[in-house]
């Protein structure tokens, strides 16, 4: 092989091209810095795809499968949890052609006596998931750059120790000037590396780098020219380029996401297509370095036949999502009993409850709120979503910080902070911001002294020592609760009179009424207010753990529900702001209090806020309410206690009690709790629906009466929002369990933190590492998450949920493409439905019940437009 260097091109590229970059770009899904950390469905940019082909084109491309292996089945099938039963049901829903209904029996029998095979047979073979390869791969397969690294680790490394430098700005003292931009900075750092075993050596390394075009497109034109690839393959082979350095692909996605979020200008972020270009550049040098049988001459029009080589692993792969298939309806089985057994209760009555909680919807919820209508007959709780549907940020008073207290789907209207006044009318909060910004100026000259060069061994020599006795107290077991961060840079005392608020919330009270009027009726609490109503958002607790704020919520940029609960409370118990809400519909009692509180789900504690807000009239049912709180949290921990390696204290609840919250701050503790791992099903329904019924912390559960929303405005709202951050969790926990490799984060106990927040190495390098550690799915022994799609169940009818989906490409998506399973629970007779390859099919039956939804789409809503990201 002798080629010289690919010619300049013009600096239009072709549309086609574009075409091509945007599609590979767009299949990379955003992942969240670790101190924002939301769980992100990483297969969310093929979602116009049947999941079905994308597990064969992710196979093709990247070597990555979307099950686990037939292994895993077998011993499902050993242990009785997946039967005849499951296998025979699997089939009826295969979609097999037949001309008559015994042609079909016959050909579901005879795939279920394949399947046993499958499952009975230890020496039937995995099917085989071959990757199309690279040129780093052709590379490899003649001459590692060194003993025990291959070409790929080598190029992978280069990439993301270059995209750690440029990315960071909170770890590292000096870093790159961003003007050159990502391609431009790797351009001038590459031809200054002596350490890269080029073939025909460096000074011609240094001739093709400096031919390279300057422009990130321009450059990948000239590099698919080079490499001669086929402009009807480009699209699979950049995906494929991409793909192999995929965690950083996933930053930049999140880069131009949160670019595009939220604008009405043209806003954009190139990085991605930056890092496209670098990868792609290492692609052409190493062909182009590569000795003359190192890639054949086929090796471009491999390409051509891409969609190919994804179809015929997709069809190797139909009896492993037949398996996958057969296990998902043995949980929907085991869910739909007990909802058809809970039909017989009726709905609550009329009679006014003594107290209505209102938990996030999140599945550790599920587990308290059982626990606490146990306790206590007079408490009614409810499921909404954690964030409360306040579209705001959140900035400490005197910080320069300001976060999101919403799902990351969603961008920030309006910024919230905390006001303070003293018991003679005099405001404090001027005087406490400027108390916690000289505190904060002193840390940060702090923390610049440490880590300055001069102070490398001076720093540790004189001062080493000091830090010892704090050391050692971290290090000893306490369960002592944890400061917050938001009181950082304040006197102990001063978090008693500070209060998140919405500015404005009286001044314009006509606006703040109609945001709380919004609210209630998305929750659906619009009558029969009980006298005490608490709003409990939810948050985690755990020590030396980068990955804290994933086990806060799934959604909400990582952060607890706190802010957010004392907000709402704060709104709703404003007279000017109650007026307003009576005006367009819904009247408050006067005697209703709205108490915010935060439950821990580490330990099943909930702490209370702004107590001495709630009158007098009502310390009562405040005693009786703690009182109760604190029984539910010992019968939830109880509960846990055996998953938490605990369950010897189970019949001691001090004891317990204090074990957990010990585990908590125990730095060397790498499952502080078990986050949302089981997370199975989302259930969309009356409390009615699911009280008294135990989901074993399982399910989503999302209060909604379909008769209080005669023009399917909140349905509209959950199936476009909720049940998309549901699906989100679900399918983040689902990649990381089957492809931890590409779509986890590995070892915790090998992870460094990149850029200060970005995420994390496992080990010193390797690509950046995203989704969900090891220790988060996994005992040690056996699976904690068992990877099943997300089964939505809604209680409404038919014709409510299918006006959704038509209305919604991104909803219809995720339905018929099988990214979830959709059920519709009859709201009279309580009998289920599944819709399933176009048509609903009664529970058990498996002939349709009704025609395949047209494909008519209704104007954009807010929600389907960031579906549609």
């Amino acid at each position: 092989m002798n080629l010289s260097a690919p010619s300049m091109l013009s600096d239009v590229v072709s549309e086609t091209l574009v075409r091509h970059i945007n599609t590979a770009c767009a299949r990379i899904a955003p992942t969240w810095p670790l101190d924002q950390f939301i769980a992100v469905n990483p297969y969310w940019g093929w979602l116009n795809q049947p999941i079905e082909a994308v597990g064969g084109a992710l196979g093709s491309l990247a070597g990555s499968r979307l099950m686990l292996p037939r292994s895993w089945f077998q011993a499902e099938w050993a242990a009785g949890r997946l039967t005849h039963a499951h296998l025979c049901a699997a089939a009826e829903h295969a979609g097999l052609p037949h001309e008559d209904e015994g042609e079909g029996a016959a050909q579901a029998d005879a795939l279920v006596r394949e399947l046993v095979v499958v499952l009975e047979d230890v020496r039937v073979a995995e099917p085989e998931s071959k990757r199309l390869p690279l040129v780093t791969d052709l590379r490899d397969a003649v001459a590692p750059p060194r003993p025990g690294l291959s070409w790929a680790e080598l190029v992978t490394h280069q990439v993301s120790q270059h995209c750690a430098a440029y990315f960071d700005e909170q770890q590292a003292a000096w870093g790159m000037d961003p003007e050159a931009g990502l391609y431009g900075t790797w351009r001038q750092q590459l031809v200054l590396d002596h350490g890269l075993p080029w073939q025909k050596g460096r000074a011609d390394l240094v001739a093709q780098v400096s031919e390279l075009p300057t422009d990130a497109r321009a450059s990948i034109a000239s590099s698919l020219a080079g490499l001669r690839v086929d402009p009807q393959g480009q699209q699979a082979y950049l995906s494929a380029v991409l793909l192999s350095i995929g965690g950083w692909a996933a930053w930049c996605a999140y880069l131009r996401w949160q670019a595009r979020l939220g604008t009405t200008e043209a806003a954009d972020d190139d990085h991605i297509e930056q890092l496209l270009a670098i990868r792609l550049a290492w692609e052409w040098l190493l062909y182009h370095d590569a000795p003359m049988d190192s890639v054949p001459g086929t090796w471009a029009a491999q390409w051509l036949l891409a969609d190919h080589a994804a179809a015929a692993l997709a069809s190797t792969q139909r009896i492993d999502w037949l398996l996958q298939h057969a296990l998902e309806i043995a949980e929907q089985q085991r869910v739909i009993a007990r909802l058809m057994q809970s039909a017989a209760q009726g709905r609550d009555g009329n009679a006014r409850p003594a107290v209505q909680a209102l938990f996030c919807i999140d599945v550790r919820s599920e587990v308290f709120r059982r626990a606490l209508e146990a306790a206590d007959a007079g408490v009614r709780t409810r499921g909404f979503a954690g964030f409360f549907g306040l579209p705001i940020a959140y900035q400490p008073l005197g910080g320069a910080l300001t976060r999101p207290q919403l799902p990351g789907l969603l961008a920030p209207a309006l910024k919230v902070t905390e006001t303070a006044m003293a018991s003679d009318g005099i405001p404090l909060a001027s005087a406490l911001a400027i108390r916690r910004q000289g505190t904060l100026q002193w840390r940060e000259r702090w923390a610049a002294f440490k880590s300055a060069p001069s102070s490398g061994f001076s720093f540790v020599e004189s001062l080493g020592l000091l830090y010892g006795g704090k050391l050692l107290g971290s290090s000893l077991a306490s369960d002592a609760a944890p400061r917050r961060w938001e009181d950082t840079g304040l006197p102990p005392r001063a978090a008693v009179v500070l209060r998140p608020t919405l500015p404005g919330a009286d001044s314009d009270a006509q606006a703040a009424g109609a945001l709380a009027h919004g609210i209630l009726r998305a929750i659906g609490l619009v009558d029969n207010f009980a006298p005490l109503v608490l709003l409990a958002g939810h948050g985690s607790q755990s020590a030396n753990n980068p990955h804290a704020a994933g086990l806060e919520c799934g959604a909400c940029g990582g952060q607890s529900g706190e802010v957010n609960a004392r907000v709402l409370a704060d709104l709703l118990n404003r007279p000017p702001v109650r007026a307003e809400v009576a005006a367009l519909g819904i009247d408050i009692p006067a005697d209703t209090h709205f108490l915010p509180a935060l439950h821990n789900t580490t330990t099943d504690d909930v702490l209370l806020f702004d107590v001495d807000a709630v009158p007098a009239n009502l310390a009562q049912a405040l005693q009786a309410l703690t009182l109760s709180l604190a029984a539910a949290g010992a019968a939830a921990r109880a509960e846990r206690a055996t998953n938490l390696g605990l369950g010897a204290l189970v019949s001691n609840a001090a004891a317990l009690h204090q074990a957990v919250r010990e585990r908590a701050n125990d730095w060397s503790q790498v499952r502080p709790e078990w986050g949302l791992a089981g997370n199975a099903s989302f259930i969309v329904a009356p409390r009615a629906r699911t009280k008294n019924i135990d989901l074993a912390g399982r399910s989503f559960l999302h209060d909604y009466d379909h008769r209080l929303d005669p023009a399917n405005t909140v349905l509209t709202l959950i199936m476009t929002a909720p049940m998309v951050v549901t699906n989100w969790i679900n399918l983040q926990y689902h990649a990381s369990t089957v492809d931890n490799r590409r779509y986890g984060s590995g070892n915790k106990l090998l992870h460094n933190v990149v850029g200060g927040h970005i995420g994390v190495f496992e080990g010193n390098g390797g690509d950046l590492r995203i989704g969900l550690p090891l220790q988060s799915l996994h005992d040690g022994e056996c699976l904690r998450h068992t990877p099943l799609r997300l089964s939505v169940y809604i209680e409404a009818p038919h014709a409510a949920i299918e006006s959704v989906m038509v209305g919604h490409a991104g909803v219809r998506d995720l339905v018929n493409n099988r990214w979830l399973h959709l059920f519709c629970i009859d709201p009279k007779s309580g009998l289920v439905s599944h819709y399933w390859r176009g048509a609903w099919r009664e529970w058990g039956q498996s002939s349709p019940s009704s025609v395949e939804l047209p494909i008519a789409v209704a104007p954009a809503s807010l929600h389907s437009e960031v579906l549609s990201r």
